[in-house]
């Protein structure tokens, strides 16, 4: 299966433009799942998730609120209404749930949306975040992660992916715990960092100073690899392989206009055992 993830960047303008970008970069990816965050819905403002399934042809959509606001809770131009997390798929999604992870605040909850999807018959655990994105909220984030991985496991599934904006790098405790290389709450986690797997000693920058859209933001430490795509231990036979992953929708679409202020990641992971496995 091919999964992308992508931080839609909320309601910021050009949004249209913006949205015909992703659509027209996922269209050539042609992925299976496409997990999201920042997903607005408003007044006046259709949620932006679903506005980019019916631009791909009326993909399944599942959406869950993290946070309801005012206008101006996420920058000086945005309107009033609520940011979250979705996931689309070319499929049918099944089992829709989502957890709140710790450390919440009044204008910003995070959250665990997840899902079931069925791929020539076999069935994936896919699941979307979004942590705390300040540089100074690395405690909260290792608090939030531990959540994460707690809740992935129990909801279960052979093949299990992550994808989102963890707002840290993989060299921090947060990411270093998923990937099983630090102790937090006296517990340890084993995911694949999809890209890191494929290509060890790449940058892979998600939150580049080369997206112009990163601009008013540019004090927020540039140049960081801070969207994953995690994937459960590959199992025998080769089910949970990551094959392929790369950074994606990294360049402007048809009006000059690049989908996000983040890059996005897309992973090619095998949901069945390939012919001849170990």
């Amino acid at each position: 299966m091919r999964v992308v993830t992508l931080n839609l960047w909320g309601d910021h303008v050009p949004l249209a433009a913006r949205l015909d970008a992703a659509a027209a970069g996922l269209a050539a990816l042609a992925p299976d799942v496409v997990l999201l965050q920042e997903v607005r819905q408003g007044d006046g403002l259709p949620n932006t998730a679903h506005a980019l399934a019916e631009r791909l042809g009326g993909w399944a959509v599942a959406y869950a609120c993290a946070t309801a606001a005012p206008a101006g809770t996420w920058g000086p131009a945005s309107g009033a209404g609520e940011e979250g997390l979705a996931i689309m798929a070319r499929h049918p999604l099944d089992d829709v749930r989502h957890v709140e992870l710790p450390e919440a605040r009044a204008a910003e909850r995070r959250m665990l949306l997840s899902a079931r999807v069925t791929i020539a018959g076999s069935v994936a655990a896919v699941h979307t975040t979004h942590l705390h994105w300040r540089l100074g909220d690395g405690v909260a984030r290792e608090r939030q992660v531990v959540a994460l991985d707690a809740a992935a496991r129990a909801y279960g599934g052979e093949v299990r992916i992550v994808g989102g904006d963890f707002n840290a790098g993989p060299d921090t405790d947060e990411l270093r715990f998923l990937t099983g290389q630090h102790t937090l709450d006296g517990q340890r986690a084993v995911w694949q960092d999809a890209f890191a797997t494929v290509r060890p000693g790449e940058p892979g920058f998600t939150w580049a100073r080369r997206n112009p859209q990163t601009a008013e933001l540019a004090h927020h430490a540039l140049d960081r690899r801070i969207d994953f795509i995690l994937v459960s231990p590959e199992r025998r036979g080769g089910v949970g392989r990551v094959e392929d992953a790369r950074v994606v929708l990294d360049e402007p679409g048809a009006a000059g206009v690049h989908a996000s202020d983040h890059f996005g990641v897309v992973a090619d992971v095998a949901l069945t055992p390939a012919t001849g496995g170990a």
